[in-house]
C-alpha cells in the first residue's frame, strides 16, 4: 500500500499521461547568485521514465511528503503537483521525517487558517528536509512565509507546472521562487488523485471579483479559463482511470469562459455529450454571474441525468449596506430572486451558502437581516465564517467589529443553521433511491443521492464485505500503479498511514461497492448526514 497524506490522502494507483519537462522559467533564486535558467536545468538530474527507469536503483529514486489545505481547487493542485512528481521517477514517503523533500499546499482564506499553516510550515521547517512551500500563502504574503522558514522554496497557484524542476533545484541546496504566472494551463497534467472515485477538475483559475475582503484574489489574480475542449479531455481521461464523480472547480465557476468567449453552459453541454455514466457536482458560483445564467442552468438542472442537484451561491451577508461594502455586485433581491427560481424548478435542490459574520462597520441591524436571507433562503449547508483581516484587501483598513460581539452574533448564526439542516434532512425519511458511493467512513460505506445528499450505509448490502476486512489484522494489500510497482520493495508495499479520512486505503481498491449505485432508503437523520439501509 502506498498513500500520503494532506488533510486527507492521497492514492497512488493513477495511470499518467506524458508531461514534456519543463524549463525553470521566470525563477527567482534567494540569498544567492542570480543563475540563468538554463544553468540550472544543466544542474538538474531529473529522472526519467521507461527504459531509464528500468535500470534505476530504488533506494536513489527520491522521495517526497505532500499535504494540502483549503479548497477544492488546492486539492487538484496537489493531486497534480503529487502526479507529476510520481511520473518523472519520485516515489511517496510514509512521513515527512522520511521523505527526500516535503511540500505543502497552503490556504490563506483566514487568520486561523494562516496561524495553521504557519504552525505546519514549521513543524516541516524542523524535520530538517528540504522544503516547498506552495498554494496561496506565498502568493499572497511571501514576506510571511519567508519568516516562518526562509530557506524553503516557494511556487505560487499558477506555477504549479514548475514543481519537478523546482524540487531538484530545493534538493540541490538552491532556495527558489517562482511566484509569476506559468504559460501552461492546469488542465491534463499527470496526478494522483485523492481519490478513486472522485476527479477533481480545475476549470479555470482566478476571478473577475474584486471582494474588498478576499486574499484569494490577490493570490490567484485575474479569471483565466481553460478551453472546453481541454477541460471535456481531462474528464474523459479520468473516467477511464475509474473516476464517477467529476467536481468542477474554479475560484468562481460563475465567470467561467467569459474571458475567452464562452460560458458555463456551454462548458455543461459539452460534459453532457460524455458517453460514460458518472455524476457532475458544479462548484461555487457567484450571484453576480449566476443570475446571467440561470434559465439555461435551471433547465440543465432539471433534465441532465449527470448532474447533481446542488448548487453552491456565497451570499456573505443579507444587509444590502454591506453588500456594498463587501463589494459583492449583487443585491439581496438578486439572491431571492434566484433561490425562488431555482426552486420553482427544482424544488429540493440541495443549497449551499457562505456568510460572514461580522465584516467591519456590521450593525445589529446588518446582522439580522442576514439571519432573515438564511431563513428565506432554507439553504441545506451554509459555510459560516467569522471575519478575518487579511494583510492587502481593502477590508482590513476599515473600522472592526468588536470580537465579543462577532462571537455572540456567530454562536445564533449556528443555531439557526442547524435547525435549517436538521429539518431539511428530516424530509428524506423513508426516501428512496440510488446513491452514488464514493467513500468509507469509520467502516461504513458512505455515498450521495442525485441531490448530493450525503448518506451513510448502516450495513453493507450484504452485511459481510466491511465487517470481514476491517476485523482482519492483515487486510489485502492494494494493487498499484504498473509504474510504482516496477521499482516498489517490500517495506514500501507495506507502508500504512494511520491518519486522515483514507487511512482505511486498503479498502478502497478491494471494496467491489465502491463506485458502484445502491439502492437505499433513509431511516434517520441528524443536520450533518442521512442515515440509511440497503434495499
Amino acid at each position: 500500500m502506498n498513500s500520503i497524506i494532506t488533510n486527507r490522502t492521497i492514492d497512488g494507483t493513477s495511470n499518467f499521461i506524458s508531461l514534456k519537462p519543463q524549463l525553470i522559467d521566470h525563477i527567482k533564486l534567494l540569498n544567492r547568485t542570480k543563475i540563468p535558467s538554463e544553468k540550472i536545468n544543466r544542474k538538474i538530474n531529473v529522472v526519467g521514465s521507461g527504459e531509464e527507469l528500468k535500470n534505476y536503483n530504488y533506494q536513489q529514486i527520491p522521495s517526497f511528503w505532500i499535504e494540502g489545505y483549503g479548497c477544492s481547487a488546492n486539492f487538484a493542485d496537489l493531486e497534480m503537483m503529487a502526479g507529476q512528481l510520481k511520473q518523472r521517477g519520485f516515489r511517496l514517503a510514509e512521513n515527512p521525517e522520511n521523505a527526500c523533500i516535503n511540500l505543502i499546499v497552503t490556504c490563506s482564506v483566514k487568520n486561523s487558517t494562516e496561524h495553521k499553516m504557519i504552525n505546519r510550515i514549521k513543524y516541516l521547517t524542523n524535520t530538517n528536509k528540504p522544503l516547498i512551500i506552495a498554494g496561496c500563502l506565498p502568493a499572497a504574503d511571501e514576506g510571511l512565509v519567508r519568516s516562518a522558514n526562509s530557506h524553503a522554496s516557494i511556487i505560487g497557484p499558477n506555477s504549479i507546472d514548475k514543481v519537478v524542476e523546482v524540487a531538484h533545484a530545493t534538493m540541490g541546496g538552491q532556495i527558489v521562487s517562482v511566484l509569476e504566472n506559468s504559460q501552461i494551463e492546469k488542465i491534463n497534467i499527470p496526478k494522483l488523485r485523492i481519490s478513486p472515485i472522485i476527479s477533481i477538475v480545475e476549470i479555470s483559475s482566478g476571478c473577475l471579483s474584486e471582494c474588498t475582503f478576499c486574499q484569494t484574489k490577490l493570490a490567484k489574480g485575474d479569471l483565466r479559463s481553460y478551453r472546453i475542449g481541454e477541460i471535456v479531455k481531462q474528464i474523459r481521461q479520468d473516467l477511464i482511470q475509474g473516476s464517477k464523480e467529476i467536481w468542477l472547480t474554479s475560484t468562481d465557476n460563475g465567470c467561467y469562459g467569459l474571458d475567452i468567449g464562452t460560458n458555463l453552459i456551454n462548458l455543461l453541454k459539452s460534459c453532457e455529450k460524455i458517453e460514460q455514466e458518472f455524476r457532475i457536482r458544479l462548484g461555487m458560483m457567484n450571484p453576480m454571474y449566476l443570475n446571467r445564467m440561470l434559465n439555461d442552468l435551471s433547465m440543465l438542472y432539471s433534465e441532465s441525468n449527470k448532474l447533481f442537484k446542488f448548487i453552491h451561491i456565497p451570499i456573505q451577508s443579507g444587509s444590502e449596506r454591506v453588500l456594498r461594502k463587501m463589494k459583492r455586485g449583487h443585491t439581496v433581491n438578486t439572491v431571492k430572486d434566484l433561490v425562488t427560481r431555482l426552486k420553482d424548478k427544482i424544488p429540493e435542490i440541495t443549497i449551499a451558502t457562505d456568510i460572514i459574520t461580522g465584516f467591519p462597520t456590521e450593525t445589529n441591524e446588518d446582522f439580522e437581516q442576514t439571519l432573515d436571507l438564511i431563513s428565506f433562503i432554507d439553504p441545506d449547508i451554509v459555510n459560516s465564517s467569522k471575519f478575518s483581516s487579511r494583510p492587502g484587501t481593502a477590508a482590513s483598513k476599515l473600522m472592526k467589529v468588536n470580537d465579543d460581539i462577532i462571537s455572540s452574533r456567530s454562536e445564533r448564526l449556528h443555531k439557526l443553521i442547524k435547525a435549517i439542516a436538521k429539518r431539511r434532512n428530516s424530509k428524506w425519511i423513508n426516501w428512496e433511491g440510488e446513491i452514488l458511493i464514493n467513500e468509507i467512513e469509520n467502516g461504513k460505506l458512505k455515498g450521495r443521492n442525485d441531490f448530493y445528499k450525503s448518506i451513510i450505509l448502516d450495513r453493507d448490502p450484504d452485511e459481510s464485505f466491511l465487517k470481514s476486512t476491517t476485523q482482519t489484522k492483515n487486510p489485502p494489500q492494494r494493487p498499484d500503479s504498473k509504474l510504482y510497482h516496477k521499482y516498489t520493495d517490500q517495506k514500501e508495499e507495506n507502508m500504512v498511514i494511520d491518519t486522515g479520512p483514507y487511512k482505511n486505503s486498503t479498502l478502497y481498491l478491494e471494496n467491489p461497492y465502491l463506485g458502484k449505485r445502491i439502492r437505499a432508503r433513509v431511516v434517520s437523520y441528524s443536520n450533518h448526514v442521512l442515515n440509511a439501509v440497503p434495499i
